[in-house]
């Protein structure tokens, strides 16, 4: 590999907005690959840049370094992977559909707390902090919800 036709690690980090751990656990997870110089540098070849980007974009996509890492892996066997991230990006809209689901029941339930608080206070108890709070009961649905955040 001719020098100029690689990055070190920090040129790739400046380049993308990537912090240097970063791109540490990118090559650990195998979604970036690197080559030792005799320095012990590392040293990523100029596709790196592009490929940092996309997976930041795939990301943003809510695509987690596993799914990334797959999608990957399908361009690296030489076919286009975008049916795949299709199939990827329809499940993770019926995981939100089932979340939204979800985070309305939650809110419904709140909202009937506070109605019920509005219009009836409870007494505080010796030791109570709340006694809104103190009086109620745990539920499914509110530890649920809060496993989801």
């Amino acid at each position: 590999m001719v020098a100029a036709a690689r990055l070190k690690i920090g040129a790739v980090s400046k380049q993308t907005g990537i912090a240097v751990g970063a791109l540490r656990y990118y090559e650990s997870l195998g979604l970036l690959h690197s080559e030792r110089g005799d320095n012990g540098y590392r040293y990523y070849p100029l596709a790196a840049v592009q490929q940092v980007q996309f997976i930041k974009k795939a990301q943003s996509l809510g695509f987690s370094l596993e799914d990334v890492g797959e999608v990957l892996n399908v361009h690296q066997r030489g076919d286009l992977p975008c049916e795949f991230v299709q199939s990827l990006l329809q499940e993770k809209i019926h995981q939100l559909e089932a979340q939204i689901q979800e985070m309305a029941a939650f809110k419904s339930e709140l909202e009937q707390y506070r109605d019920r608080w509005a219009a009836n206070r409870p007494r505080p108890q010796p030791g109570d902090i709340c006694p809104l709070i103190e009086r109620l009961p745990l539920t499914q649905s509110a530890a649920s919800f809060t496993d989801v955040l």
